[in-house]
């Protein structure tokens, strides 16, 4: 082979392995910047997509402390500021998990740019991976910014009773919502379609899931009606993690929202890949 053939070879070579570059199992470098972009998305206005819901979630801790727990009033002989602040901070990471999913993607829908979500190099699953990681990300953040202020309020004494298990049922419940986020926005059309589902669904569940009041204290139907609910068993672990107690089998709960965790993902990512209501 000649000089010229060699050279010609090696250029066609060159140009074959930048255009065909090969992206290997996973794009991380697509993932990261979906990643980056989700969470600077949030951050631009960090003020009205953390430090409101830490405010509101606080203000829920004074009013119902101020109201009912005056006179060393206990639940399950617990102080009902300590009893009370483990579910406030559970119920602030679900609510804001399942915002910033829904929204993300509803708005690509809505105002037509749902189509740099789709033409990129990725995978359904790294799309979803995106989209949830950016999501427990703001659920993390808002538990933190509620939780700081918490530990010094007064008649507050939180604990890491069971650290790990606080670390599961925190990402497990930004994880479920962020879920919940994805498939609402895949089926809403608007944005009345997504409020309809916080107002309807996600916000009675998390008010009655034990946030306010042990379980234990309802009639034994109620209760039933309460171990149905999903939110119950990760308002029901967060406060195990922080103080020790549970109003219910702790391990079992974990591997409910496990599988619970693992069948609203296999759904949206059908969803994704068939392109249902994502592809005009």
């Amino acid at each position: 082979m000649t000089q010229e053939a060699k050279a010609e070879q090696s250029a066609v070579e060159n140009n074959m392995t930048w255009s065909d570059r090969r992206i290997g199992a996973l794009n991380m470098i697509g993932l990261m910047t979906l990643y980056k972009r989700e969470v600077g998305r949030f951050l631009k206005v960090f003020l009205q997509t953390v430090i409101a819901p830490a405010v509101t979630t606080l203000l829920f801790l004074i009013i119902f402390t101020v109201a009912l727990g005056r006179g060393g009033r206990e639940v399950v002989g617990i102080p009902f500021a300590t009893f009370l602040a483990p579910g406030l901070i559970a119920m602030a990471v679900l609510q804001n998990s399942f915002a910033n999913t829904s929204s993300s993607l509803l708005i690509g829908k809505v105002q037509g740019t749902i189509l740099d979500f789709l033409m990129p190099p990725l995978s359904a699953f790294e799309l979803m991976l995106g989209f949830v990681s950016g999501a427990v990300t703001r659920g993390v953040m808002v538990a933190v910014t509620v939780a700081v202020p918490m530990f010094f309020y007064p008649g507050v004494d939180l604990k890491f009773a069971h650290p790990l298990m606080l670390i599961y049922f925190i990402v497990s419940a930004a994880v479920m919502m962020s879920l919940l986020g994805l498939l609402t926005a895949i089926w809403a059309e608007k944005f009345d379609h997504a409020a309809a589902v916080q107002n309807f669904l996600i916000q009675p569940l998390s008010l009655l899931s034990g946030t306010f009041y042990s379980i234990t204290v309802l009639a034994p139907s109620w209760q039933m009606v309460s171990h149905a609910n999903p939110f119950f068993y990760l308002i029901d672990g967060v406060r195990y993690g922080m103080l020790g107690h549970s109003d219910g089998d702790v391990v079992q709960g974990a591997l409910i929202i496990l599988a619970l965790n693992v069948t609203l993902w296999l759904w949206a990512q059908y969803l994704f890949r068939s392109g249902y209501k994502l592809r005009s």
